[in-house]
């Protein structure tokens, strides 16, 4: 008996969502993973976030940059959390990252409900969602059951992605942790919310070219100006400017429309614009005519929990700290 074109699209389907259901629960986590052992969490991890938000709003970019730090190095398990001279938090690429204070709250409130139940691993991942949501964006089920590592080393944060780094360079970084050309997109597109120093842009602004005093010019003339006002040459280097000019605190997909205007404020990403092997992605998400379109609140969700995943602790592996910033 042939089985009809339909029902053999529904059962490659059905085999797809089974394949990735399994992938990630090889990995050791599940959605619900404390269902039982410890119900609130999410509750509790949300509205912790909340209420610091509530005071400081920019608490929200803070822990979802934390969170991709943590898992470029390591692995997803609140390596980036612990305290002591020469540990991740002491890395040059670190040293601005915040929210940690959120984190210990919510620790605390877990450790009173469910004592030695949740990873801090799992808080960071769960509060990474929720700032994502408190600034507009759209939520996504986190997989849970993640285990806390326990060696945390400044020098190994040497291989994030910088801000300089080529598209090529970007790529190998995030092709080192099984994510591919549309999830480093999809991800750099969290710089929708946040704001970056001017000392991580501002030799873009002068003598940029070797040919005299010109600025960047994949940066539009008129934007040049806006960015010198704002970071004079010789100026400070460590005041704040918005990652998404005009949409600072709201996470939406303008960030790719300023990168298509030239106004990216980070080399490495207006370079997504420039480099055609991901200028696609950025198109796609614009909704450009021609081209499959890409929602970028859905995408956004979906690369979150394939880099969640990166390098999972679980079963024996690692442990459920009692304090964060502190191996057992």
């Amino acid at each position: 008996m042939e089985v009809s074109c339909f029902s053999q699209n529904v059962l490659l389907v059905t085999l797809l969502l089974a394949i990735a259901v399994s992938l990630v629960e090889s990995q050791g986590t599940r959605v619900g993973f404390y269902s039982t052992s410890c119900p609130r969490v999410e509750s509790i991890v949300r509205s912790t976030v909340q209420s610091h938000f509530g005071s400081d709003p920019t608490i929200a970019p803070g822990l979802l940059r934390m969170h991709f730090h943590d898992c470029f190095v390591h692995g997803c398990d609140a390596s980036i959390l612990i305290d002591g001279p020469g540990t991740e938090k002491t890395a040059p690429p670190n040293l601005l990252l915040r929210g940690y204070e959120v984190i210990d709250d919510a620790k605390t409130q877990l450790e009173a409900a469910c004592p030695g139940v949740v990873s801090c691993a799992d808080i960071l991942a769960l509060a990474a969602r929720d700032s994502v949501v408190l600034t507009s964006g759209a939520s996504w089920a986190v997989p849970t059951g993640r285990r806390d590592g326990t060696v945390s080393q400044a020098s190994d944060a040497a291989n994030l992605p910088g801000f300089r780094d080529s598209v090529d360079v970007q790529k190998q970084k995030f092709a080192a942790k099984g994510l591919n050309t549309q999830d480093l997109v999809t991800l750099v597109g969290g710089h929708t919310i946040g704001t970056t120093a001017c000392q991580f842009f501002r030799y873009r602004l002068y003598n940029f070219t070797t040919t005299g005093n010109g600025a960047d010019p994949s940066i539009t003339a008129a934007f040049v100006s806006q960015l010198q006002a704002l970071c004079p040459q010789n100026g400070d280097g460590s005041r704040r400017i918005g990652l998404d000019t005009g949409s600072v605190n709201r996470f939406d997909n303008s960030f790719f429309a300023n990168l298509r205007d030239g106004k990216g404020i980070l080399e490495s990403d207006q370079r997504l614009w420039t480099d055609a092997s991901t200028k696609t992605f950025v198109q796609r998400f614009l909704g450009i005519r021609g081209l499959l379109g890409l929602t970028f609140n859905i995408e956004f969700g979906r690369s979150m929990v394939k880099m969640s995943n990166i390098e999972v602790k679980a079963g024996t592996v690692g442990e459920i700290r009692k304090v964060c910033s502190k191996v057992n």
